[in-house]
């Protein structure tokens, strides 16, 4: 949800994981101050566009590396503005587990609950709940400020199918003043449970479908001088290899893939999880775009004329009837489509 401090949030664990350093941050306060946004500097370190900046909110989805001393973490900082509900639905499909933050000043918001429905729908099963802004006036470290908000979370999980009790945590926090980010924090002494980084920890990394075949859609299509066409996504099954022969559908196109790049660095293959961008040779940027899914020649991705599905309706602001056009989101895809019939 918007302002309840993702961003923040996010900037915070950067830093305290040493992927920022104390300088960059510094940097931002004196930007943001001279904006009149102060405390927005942790969330800036991710939203990297200029007019985020100026409006104070996440627009596109940014990802951002972090390591622990168990894992290394892909941050897929989504939006929380309304409008940005597309963008997150694609940053959400492509995530192992979820952190929903949650402002214990305002508590549940509209957005929350859609962000609620929307991770479990696109089958988040590992959530932690930050609990977030546990410093402010209204609020002062209240375990009873906390539980209320839990409480009223756990109501909504429950609705949409989460088992709370196994796949969801919930820590009080405060990403503007570090409490319980890295280290239990002295101002929630009632509080036992894992701090936010203990609780990425504790996370289970998904068994990895390495042995199905490559399935990659395409989050967006580049053309980088002196490489060529670099289409960019996540690898959702399968290994992709320098010198598979693989094809886009539906588009239809194929070619060699030459060079794969994750975070900024080449590698020389890619399995479930890694974001990658990869240059294939035969392939010009107009053939394919977002929405794609890349898999190897000898077992290309299947394209259907139809499917059933099961749909369900959040608070429509109006009737829908014969006619109706809304637009589908499909891993990376976006189409518009119309009701024929009800």
């Amino acid at each position: 949800h918007v302002d309840h401090g993702k961003s923040t949030t996010v900037g915070r664990l950067l830093l305290d994981t040493g992927y920022i350093r104390q300088e960059e941050i510094d940097k931002f306060r004196a930007e943001a101050e001279a904006k009149g946004k102060a405390t927005f500097e942790f969330a800036w370190v991710m939203d990297d566009l200029k007019e985020e900046r100026e409006r104070g909110v996440t627009i596109d989805i940014a990802h951002r590396r972090f390591d622990t001393q168990k894992y290394y973490f892909t941050i897929i900082d989504a939006p929380g503005h309304r409008d940005f509900v597309k963008n997150m639905i694609t940053g959400t499909s492509q995530a192992d587990a979820a952190v929903l933050v949650c402002s214990a000043a305002d508590g549940v918001q509209e957005q929350t609950r859609e962000h609620i429905f929307l991770s479990r729908t696109l089958g988040v099963t590992q959530l932690i709940c930050a609990i977030n802004k546990m410093d402010r006036q209204e609020v002062k470290y209240s375990e009873e400020k906390f539980k209320e908000v839990v409480e009223e979370l756990t109501k909504l999980l429950k609705n949409v199918g989460f088992k709370v009790a196994e796949q969801v945590v919930f820590v009080p926090i405060s990403a503007f003043k570090d409490d319980n980010i890295n280290k239990p924090s002295p101002n929630t002494p009632w509080y036992k449970g894992p701090t936010l980084l203990q609780a990425l920890d504790n996370l289970k990394v998904p068994e990895k479908p390495t042995t199905k075949p490559l399935r990659l859609p395409v989050q967006d299509v580049y053309t980088i001088t002196g490489i060529g066409t670099v289409p960019v996504g996540r690898v959702e099954t399968g290994t992709m290899k320098i010198g598979d022969k693989i094809i886009f559908l539906p588009s239809g196109k194929s070619g060699e893939v030459k060079s794969i790049e994750m975070h900024h660095e080449q590698v020389t293959e890619a399995g479930p999880g890694d974001n990658v961008g990869f240059n294939v040779r035969g392939i010009d940027k107009n053939d394919i775009r977002r929405g794609d899914v890349a898999g190897p020649v000898s077992h290309p991705p299947t394209v259907v004329e139809s499917f059933t599905a099961n749909i369900q309706v959040l608070n429509h602001p109006s009737v829908i009837t014969a006619g109706y056009t809304p637009v589908f989101h499909c891993h990376t895809a976006q189409v518009a489509c119309e009701f024929t019939e009800l």
